[in-house]
């Protein structure tokens, strides 16, 4: 990693992912998490799946749950190799479709639809579903909780493909709370947390990234 990029972490540190967020800041960690992966995938000398990813801080347990995230950037280097999102930040697109495969929103601006992508799997193997993303939405207690709680009236799971979010009233930041500047559209496996427990799943935690 060169002296820049490791500044430019340190930088961000202890930013606030709040409304002080820059898009910017999670298109460059986005972009440097994808070229740490390509270095260790390069420099590994086992399976080629494998992957050696060296980072400049001691990692916290907490950072392994998407519900836990605090007001900071720094776990998101750990969410983009372990989780996926419904979308997210990525270096050519401010929020790039992921495990939605698309959304919309109603002219009111007090619905937003969601269609997930067919085929996507945990690392145990499971779907994910609708259920999942309501789960993962209905468990986020992170730094914006009250204000996503207060906002968002109901979440709609019409089919396993099928997600709707409901507004109290519009909310034209929604997009940008829900899928870069908070956890709670990061999605995990609602059987297997339900089975491991909350503190199970931080020492063996499974998601729908590329790890």
């Amino acid at each position: 990693m060169s002296s820049s990029a490791r500044n430019h972490v340190s930088k961000h540190r202890s930013g606030l992912i709040g409304v002080d967020l820059r898009r910017r800041d999670l298109l460059a960690l986005a972009a440097l998490g994808l070229a740490a992966a390509t270095a260790g995938r390069a420099g590994a000398a086992g399976p080629e799946a494998q992957m050696i990813w060296g980072v400049h801080i001691s990692l916290a347990p907490t950072w392994f749950d998407p519900a836990e995230t605090p007001g900071v950037i720094t776990p998101f280097m750990v969410m983009y190799a372990l989780h996926d999102a419904m979308l997210k930040p990525m270096p050519d697109q401010a929020l790039a479709p992921c495990l939605a495969e698309s959304w919309s929103a109603s002219e009111d601006g007090l619905t937003y639809d969601f269609v997930l992508r067919n085929g996507v799997q945990f690392h145990n193997g499971e779907p994910v579903t609708a259920e999942d993303v309501r789960y993962s939405f209905e468990r986020y207690r992170g730094t914006s909780r009250d204000m996503m709680k207060e906002r968002v009236t109901a979440v709609e799971t019409p089919d396993p493909g099928h997600v709707r979010f409901k507004l109290k009233k519009p909310w034209p930041d929604f997009l940008t709370f829900y899928g870069s500047a908070t956890g709670a559209g990061w999605i995990v496996p609602k059987k297997y947390l339900e089975k491991v427990g909350e503190e199970g799943f931080k020492k063996a935690p499974i998601g729908a990234g590329p790890l």
